[in-house]
């Protein structure tokens, strides 16, 4: 047997005597490697003659190929020893709960925003989007804000830098552009709800930069301030879930509503805590204001294309978060925006198991 024979012969014995996958590398290395034996004898190929690699290399090519054939093997073999091995000795109980991990929640601003958009679908409102960041026109003026109106002023509103022949923009203070834009692009009756975000320059507990509003708006023939009444009525019993809710309607003052009302709404303490519902008698608990409303101004109306004396109608507005705060008992609305993964545990909803008003809306 020649040089070559011998040293397949036994290389492949080594290999086949292997009995872990550190050997076999080990083999693979010494026989293929940069320094390896065979990788020697392939390398003295370049300085043959023709003559002399034709009739050497097939037995080297040969060795490497077999030295090759036999690793893989015995690798596969060892591997699919080890497996076998393991399935032997370990075993699952599938009847044991599985371990669902790190799990997200629903943040209670997206909860009640639902909330909110169900119980408005069920009075036939549809929902009604617009631009965050908006023009002063359909922020201020056209809601008959007069031009020395606080909520104009620059320490209460974010406002863009000023380009010259372009419209003033800003981030809207409210969602009633949403309002505006509706009235002017759809055809009366209109019964929209517009939830989103909104910005002021204010912060402390209970306010943010950033909050988020839902106005509702009616524009129909023979719309009166009764109609608004119930309204908010209903909404408000089925939002927090009791029949008992009682309504206080204070007179007030909006530019863009006339008459306008603050829509109080009674509590009563228990265990020190307020409870939604009741008559509201101050002598176990009083009176909580929660939205603001009133009949659509005439010049609202007129600077929408509309007809007022053809066209009334009633809107609204509440603060997403603050509903959030009453119904689910929260008491720092700064809160709502840190972050935290404690507060969101504690706070939020399973995205599997939120609370429904699926039930609609009692008549």
């Amino acid at each position: 047997m020649s040089e070559i024979a011998n040293l397949k012969a036994g290389l492949i014995a080594d290999i086949a005597s292997a009995d872990t996958l550190d050997a076999v590398e080990a083999l693979r290395v010494g026989a293929l490697g940069k320094n390896g034996v065979v990788t020697g004898l392939l390398k003295t190929l370049g300085g043959m003659s023709p003559d002399e690699r034709l009739d050497k290399g097939p037995p080297i090519q040969d060795l490497r190929e077999s030295v090759t054939a036999a690793i893989t093997a015995k690798k596969a073999a060892l591997e699919q020893a080890a497996l076998d091995a393991r399935l032997a000795s370990e075993t699952i109980d599938m009847t044991l709960p599985a371990d669902l991990g790190p799990q997200g929640s629903v943040h209670p601003v997206s909860q009640v925003m639902d909330e909110l958009a169900e119980i408005f679908a069920d009075l036939g409102f549809s929902v009604a989007t617009g631009p965050e960041i908006e023009d002063d026109w359909h922020n201020f003026t056209a809601l008959n804000i007069p031009e020395t109106h606080p909520a104009r002023a620059m320490h209460d509103t974010f406002y863009f830098p000023d380009e010259e022949g372009q419209k003033r923009m800003l981030l809207r203070t409210h969602t009633s552009p949403v309002q505006i834009r509706t009235m002017m692009t759809t055809p009366p009756p209109i019964r929209i709800i517009a939830p989103g975000r909104v910005y002021r320059s204010d912060s402390d507990a209970t306010h943010t930069p950033m909050f988020h509003q839902i106005e509702g708006l009616v524009i129909d023939k023979g719309i009166t301030l009764g109609h608004l009444k119930w309204t908010l009525e209903t909404f408000l019993k089925a939002f927090f879930e009791r029949e008992d809710i009682v309504l206080r309607l204070r007179p007030s003052y909006f530019p863009f509503t006339e008459p306008s009302v603050e829509v109080d709404v009674g509590y009563t303490l228990v265990n020190g805590q307020r409870v939604i519902g009741g008559d509201g008698d101050v002598a176990d608990g009083g009176w909580l204001e929660v939205l603001g409303s009133g009949m659509v101004n005439r010049r609202v109306i007129e600077a929408c294309g509309l007809d007022p004396d053809e066209w009334q109608g009633f809107a609204f507005g509440t603060g997403v978060d603050r509903l959030a705060m009453l119904k689910y008992g929260m008491n720092d609305l700064r809160a709502f925006f840190d972050g935290d993964l404690r507060w969101l545990k504690h706070y939020g909803f399973s995205a599997l198991d939120v609370p429904t008003l699926s039930g609609g809306v009692g008549a």
